[in-house]
């Protein structure tokens, strides 16, 4: 008999054995490995690691009741960091923030940064500070299993990380779907590999009766018949587990004679007493223990938990001479098993669940009562496994005590997913006093505001608002906060009749209620500029009554904001005046929220160079106050710039990243929409273009703010125009000139003021155009906004065009070289095109002066649809070309038209967009296209892997 000694044999996984080694060699890779209890999830894994995964290995284990600490499965893997750590100053700073929770590692860490006072903002610091470390070690697998009894602080880490995988880094999550909270994703939210990184989802099913049969041979040999390979299946419906603890029965209670026998060993299954199922193989083990080996044994399945031997001994009533002889009786015949850190508990959680069921009523409830006294009398004391054994003894009133005192600590300590499980719990009690609900509410109400997933977050306090017995204030000051997530983090204005009505239910409360008006006031589209001054007026006079530091700092962040939006020129002087440090978090939030603000409109306004530098500390703050989605926004901000810069190699792929770590943040979606839709009008892909336009623009129509919509309207009109469609550009304008004068948006009208100018001159109103001119300049006298400005050159000079060519053109080049200044050559480009038609018939030199710089700026930035749009329009106004030795023949290479042909059919455009994107007839069109093809040898589907591997560095975008 081969015997169970060595292990069971592996069979029947070797297809996904084969998906997962394949995964975790080719990081980075996110594997999940889905399946019932017992179905061998872990085995897999290990089978894979043993095959030879490349790098090294951590793992760590989700238990269903475990003490407060920050990531705590994350940190236990990460205790064994130790042999695979590079040299100190090889570890990035940020890593330093994990030496309190890895003390035996302290000293080969980084040191520890100073701890925030916000225990939110130290969680962030951890996230990052883990990213960071896993990126040092290099190739690296990590493995976390039972991912079905993560903490939600544990979860949001591992969703955040397989976001943002480091380079050389494979995770692995083994998980129970059965046992998830309902509805709720392995991850928490949606989950899509990001580009570049690779995984599977392996979901294990049960094993067939021939591996079953399998699994018997390799413990058996040949006494595993077929019959008792059909009993071992019937038994364990195919569950590894289940068919392995029987066979381990058989080995350990059968006569040795008749373990010769398969005949017997069938027989003695079949008619057995004990049902079927891993239970009755578990019961059958731990009856065979000695009476002070089953009083450990007991002790553990209480405390649910790894534990060491000084628990053990004290929840038992044992002394250590007995703990240590029934513990090593209860490991001798792996009842239990030993864990890190000379802790014991058993196997898997269905092991100790067999063992607590078995103990009798009045002996479980002692050894809770034990338990408590133990745990007690530890420093400090883990509130959140003494609030279980007080719930285990059915006293709900002090159950509620140890709740509410084990959410607080667990959320002192940064640990908000227990907090919040514990929270959660709490509101689900019938009895609760009114009291306890609101603290409960409120407090559960902050940990989902500062979470990722804004969509959950909501969903969550909206269910809590809903509870009849919350007080008026609780309610109000619970609602404000969706309110603020709703209209801030989801870009949805419906979340400002929460915070309207917030104010009303907040009377009591004079500090919050003023922060809800703060909040109100940010409503651009709700009475405009003088209702938001009104607002604020009425805050700081709530205030007076009831001073408030970080009410206060609202107010101020968002007068900052306010005078920006208008273009004061004095904002400037009293963004130096803003705290960047304060004993309360509340005030650097609003630092760091005025940052932005300003930055993001300096964006509009046309100060560049100023918006960068208040975007890059707006981020660092925010990091530093774990502020996600201000963090988000502010590098949403800088890659618009960089694209404004004209740098726009590799740019849709920084957002396509930046994208996919904040998947919940509505601005990261609008951001890439507008940005997509920016670079495809000047590629040529048109149509692609107009729907992402469309899309920001609906998005923006949403929105509290008009700037996104009026940039969505005014590429859209833009791409109408161009098409000759000079009416349905009106019609998209329309509504949006309506949003613009009511807001008296003028300072961020840079993009829009030019199109609807041109766009009311299509369609004959020159009145409607004399007029919005006039409203736009009267809108920005003694306005400090550089874009806007340009913007206002550019329209007069299309306004002038008609009549006064010098004069256009006079206003032309002032836009030109404005923009110019401001640093944004796409937008000088464009009107430098206007300034070569206005200089055709009076100047063309200065024409084709004018032209052939706009032409190069297209070419060098990749605007093949621009490019070709200046060539067509040199041969409209006859201004020639530079003189040239000749044509040039390419051979079996691409043309310059060729190539650019093959870049839009590489980006999935048609012929017909094609025609219109390079000012080519559609038979010309299809003559290119053929050539190209014919050139490369290859299909359509194949195009922009051919152009890759023929000019690398140039590759379809």
């Amino acid at each position: 008999m081969t015997g169970v000694g060595a292990g069971f044999g592996f069979v029947g996984r070797q297809r996904e054995l084969d998906r997962l080694l394949a995964a975790v060699r080719r990081p980075p890779a996110v594997v999940l490995v889905e399946g019932e209890a017992g179905i061998g999830k872990s085995r897999l894994v290990a089978e894979a690691l043993a095959a030879g995964a490349e790098g090294q290995v951590l793992t760590g284990f989700c238990h269903p009741l475990r003490d407060p600490l920050p990531f705590g499965p994350v940190m236990d893997a990460l205790r064994g960091v130790g042999p695979m750590l590079p040299p100190v100053e090889r570890i990035p700073p940020s890593a330093g923030a994990l030496a309190p929770l890895l003390p035996d590692l302290a000293d080969r860490l980084p040191p520890a940064p100073p701890g925030p006072d916000d225990p939110t903002a130290g969680r962030h610091r951890l996230v990052h500070a883990v990213r960071a470390l896993l990126g040092a070690l290099g190739r690296m697998v990590l493995v976390i299993e039972d991912l079905h009894w993560v903490d939600d602080a544990t979860r949001e880490l591992l969703l955040l990380l397989a976001r943002d995988l480091p380079a050389g880094l494979a995770l692995v999550l083994t998980y129970r779907a059965e046992d998830l909270p309902p509805d709720t994703p392995v991850l928490g939210a949606a989950y899509r590999r990001p580009p570049g990184v690779g995984g599977a989802l392996i979901r294990l099913a049960p094993l067939a009766e021939p591996e079953v049969h399998e699994l018997a041979r390799a413990a058996l040999g040949p006494q595993a018949t077929p019959a008792l390979g059909r009993v071992l299946f019937r038994r364990s419906q195919g569950l590894p587990l289940v068919a392995e603890e029987d066979l381990i029965t058989l080995c350990e209670q059968g006569d040795p004679a008749a373990l010769a026998d398969g005949a017997e060993l069938a027989a003695d299954l079949e008619q057995s007493e004990v049902p079927r199922g891993l239970a009755d193989a578990v019961t059958e083990r731990l009856a065979g223990l000695g009476p002070v080996a089953d009083r450990v044994v007991a002790a553990s399945a209480v405390l649910g938990v790894p534990a060491d031997e000084v628990l053990l001994a004290a929840v038992a009533g044992l002394s250590p001479e007995q703990t240590a002889e029934g513990l090593t009786e209860a490991l001798r015949v792996a009842a239990l098993h030993e864990q890190p850190g000379a802790h014991y508990a058993f196997r898997h959680v269905l092991a100790q669940q067999v063992a607590y069921r078995r103990i009798p009523g009045p002996a479980r409830a002692a050894l809770h009562r034990r338990a408590i006294e133990a745990l007690e009398g530890r420093s400090p004391r883990p509130l959140v496994r003494i609030a279980h054994h007080t719930l285990a003894l059915g006293d709900r009133r002090a159950w509620q005590e140890a709740a509410e005192a084990a959410a607080t600590q667990a959320a002192a300590l940064g640990d908000s997913g227990s907090a919040g499980t514990l929270l959660r719990s709490l509101l689900a009690e019938p009895g609760l006093d009114a009291g306890r609900r609101g603290r409960v509410a409120l407090a559960l109400s902050r940990i989902a505001a500062d979470g990722v997933d804004a969509g959950a977050s909501a969903q969550l306090l909206a269910g809590i608002i809903a509870d009849p017995q919350l007080s008026v204030a609780d309610r109000g000051e619970i609602r404000l906060t969706l309110g603020l997530l709703m209209a801030i983090q989801g870009g949805d204005r419906a979340g400002f009749c929460q915070i309207e009505q917030a104010v009303g239910e907040l009377t009591e409360r004079p500090a919050r209620a003023a922060r809800a008006m703060v909040a109100l006031a940010m409503n651009e589209r709700e009475g405009g500029e003088r209702r938001a001054w009104e607002l604020l007026e009425a805050a700081e006079r709530a205030l007076a009554g009831a001073p408030d530091e970080a009410v206060a700092a609202a107010v101020r962040a968002s007068r900052l904001t306010f005078l920006a939006r208008q273009g004061d020129p004095g904002v400037w002087a009293q963004l130096d005046r803003l705290p960047q440090s304060a004993e309360d978090p509340e005030v650097v939030r609003q630092t760091t929220r005025a940052l932005y603000n300003v930055g993001d409109i300096a964006v509009d306004l046309g100060h560049d160079r100023s918006a960068g530098r208040l975007l890059r500390d707006s981020s660092r703050l925010a990091r530093l106050a774990a502020i996600p989605y201000l963090e988000c926004y502010s590098r949403i901000v800088l890659l618009r710039l960089d694209g404004l810069a004209g740098h726009w190699d590799g740019l849709e792929e920084r957002f396509a990243a930046l994208g996919a770590e904040y998947q919940e943040l509505a601005m990261a979606g609008v951001e890439r929409a507008l940005l997509t839709a920016r670079l495809a009008a000047a590629r040529g892909r048109l149509a692609l273009a107009q729907r992402e336009f469309a899309d920001a623009m609906a998005f923006g129509e949403r929105e509290s703010q008009v700037t996104t919509a009026l940039r969505g309207a005014a590429g859209l009109a833009a791409l109408r125009l161009a098409a000759g469609e000079a009416e349905p550009a009106a019609a998209v304008l329309r509504p949006v000139l309506a949003n613009l004068r009511a807001a008296g948006a003028w300072a961020r009208s840079a993009e829009l003021l030019p199109v609807a100018v041109e766009c009311l001159l299509a369609v004959d109103d020159r009145a409607g155009a004399e007029a919005l001119l006039q409203e736009a300049q009267a809108g920005l006298a003694e306005v400090d906004a550089p874009a806007a400005l340009a913007a206002l050159e550019h329209a007069r000079g299309l306004l002038l065009d008609a009549a006064d060519r010098r004069a256009a053109a006079a206003a032309f080049a002032l836009a030109r070289d404005r923009w110019q200044r401001i640093g944004r050559p796409y937008e000088s480009a464009r009107v430098a095109e206007r300034l070569a038609r206005a200089l055709a018939e009076p100047d063309p030199v200065g024409a084709q002066e004018a032209l052939g710089a706009a032409e190069e700026v297209y070419q060098r930035l990749g605007a093949a649809s621009d490019a070709a749009r200046c060539q067509h329009l040199r041969r409209d106004l006859g201004l020639g070309r530079p003189a040239s030795p000749g044509r040039r023949g390419y051979g079996q290479g691409l043309s310059p038209r060729e190539r650019q042909v093959a870049e839009l059919l590489a980006q999935g455009a048609g012929n017909q967009e094609i025609a219109q994107a390079l000012f080519l007839s559609p038979r010309t069109v299809e003559h290119h296209v053929a050539n190209v093809l014919r050139k490369l040898g290859v299909p359509r589907r194949e195009l922009r892997d051919a152009l890759t591997a023929q000019d690398p560095g140039s590759g379809a975008t």
